[in-house]
């Protein structure tokens, strides 16, 4: 069994902005959300 080729970092990096970009709707409820906790408290 040979090793599975490591990746190269450019590789690792363009990965990570696809899941970063398939993610956006996802980082952008959460935002919301800890801007109203945020509000809430400051109230």
């Amino acid at each position: 069994m040979r090793k599975p080729k490591k990746r190269s970092f450019s590789e690792l990096v363009n990965e990570n902005k696809l899941q970063l970009l398939r993610d956006q709707a996802a980082i952008e409820k959460i935002e919301e959300r800890l801007e109203k906790r945020h509000l809430s408290k400051a109230e």
